[in-house]
């Protein structure tokens, strides 16, 4: 509780210090304008075009349906994603023979191509919500799993011997000493995850649903409907920007205090 309020209470900080981030967004916006000076409204409609399609798209149930459906499939797939990875990638990471044992399925999963493990699916589970749940599983597992791997077996030898000389208990010895390095190695691994998770499932819908983002993006591609497409898109990297800034990073600035 008094973590969650301390998170609250730096929050007004936090936001005043993304002048530089939002100054980015901004330029990205302006070069933006230009490209539809330069290359039209069939290719790439203006940014107010298409803030213009996309108030009208949030205005309207059945898109706000259609991104609930979407949310709903990257959590579940991605909430999977990280409770195993990281449950067996600290089991992993803590035991040498295990670490050896999953170098192999990691390469496996790591090596294989999102669309190939979303035409299997598509084989195993049909047109559903299954086939999008299973492919974002197996597309952000592995970032995960790497990243509470490296976490473990990085801890550093003489930080394990003193916790064991002064005989802290298991849960300090996690919490108050190999948690905050884990945690930095973890947290990336998370966000990198998440951003995966949510072009994997946007990617899926497209090919293998008929509801969400995604397919909602294929029915604008199939109409040559670019400001929706982008609207959509806008959508997309909107929802990854405020669920990783604004939930997240807060979040990881204050765990990793003791770096300062």
């Amino acid at each position: 509780m008094k973590f969650a309020l301390k998170i609250l209470k730096d929050f007004p900080a936090f936001l005043w210090s993304g002048w530089g981030a939002i100054s980015s967004i901004l330029l990205f916006i302006a070069l933006w304008d230009m490209g539809n000076q330069v290359y039209g409204d069939l290719v790439l409609p203006s940014p107010l075009e298409t803030f213009k399609t996309l108030h009208a798209m949030l205005n309207d149930d059945s898109v706000i349906a259609e991104i609930k459906t979407t949310l709903y499939r990257s959590s579940v797939g991605f909430g999977i994603s990280l409770l195993f990875g990281t449950a067996l990638g600290l089991l992993a990471g803590f035991f040498a023979t295990a670490s050896m044992m999953s170098r192999p399925i990691v390469t496996i999963l790591v090596g294989m191509p999102p669309i190939a493990w979303i035409v299997l699916a598509m084989i195993w589970f049909g047109m559903g919500d299954e086939t999008v749940i299973f492919t974002v599983i197996v597309a952000s597992f592995p970032i995960i799993f790497v990243g509470a791997l490296q976490g473990t077996r990085t801890l550093d030898g003489d930080l394990k011997e003193m916790a064991k000389s002064f005989n802290f208990p298991w849960h300090m010895k996690f919490l108050d000493v190999y948690f905050p390095h884990i945690f930095s190695y973890v947290f990336p691994a998370w966000v990198s995850a998440l951003g995966m998770a949510w072009k994997i499932v946007i990617m899926a819908e497209l090919l293998a649903t008929s509801d969400g983002i995604g397919a909602s993006l294929a029915t604008a591609r199939s109409q040559l409907d670019t400001p929706t497409a982008l609207a959509i898109v806008s959508i997309m990297i909107g929802s990854l920007m405020f669920i990783e800034y604004i939930i997240l990073e807060p979040i990881k600035r204050e765990v990793e205090l003791w770096r300062d």
